[in-house]
């Protein structure tokens, strides 16, 4: 089974969450997803599987989210969006197999393993 984290190291959330599964001997697959982003078809598993809509995933703070007008957009606009600017996912998630969760807070991955 692969464990694997959209990380971002800068990120006090996904630090900590990261340290949990590491406390819990576990080694994910280490995935900075601001440098290497995430397909709209990978978003839509993620979706899928936290059983969220897009707009859940979503930064609603970012500049970008307000500057690209998206309070306005629905579903797949979304996705785009996010496969295209990748800070506005919001992090850190954790997939296990063919479950995820957001570490939101980090506790919450815990739920998964």
């Amino acid at each position: 089974m692969s464990l694997i984290i959209w990380h971002n190291p800068r990120c006090s959330k996904s630090r900590q969450t990261l340290a949990i599964l590491e406390e819990k001997g576990l080694t994910p697959q280490i995935r900075l997803y601001l440098e290497d982003g995430p397909s709209k078809d990978e978003i839509n598993a993620v979706l899928s599987m936290l059983d969220i809509e897009p707009r859940a995933l979503m930064r609603t703070g970012e500049a970008d989210y307000k500057e690209q007008n998206l309070k306005s957009v629905e579903g797949d606009a979304l996705i785009d969006a996010m496969a295209a600017t990748p800070k506005l996912i919001e992090r850190p998630v954790v997939i296990n197999g063919d479950k995820a969760a957001l570490g939101r807070p980090p506790e919450s991955v815990l739920e998964i393993l």
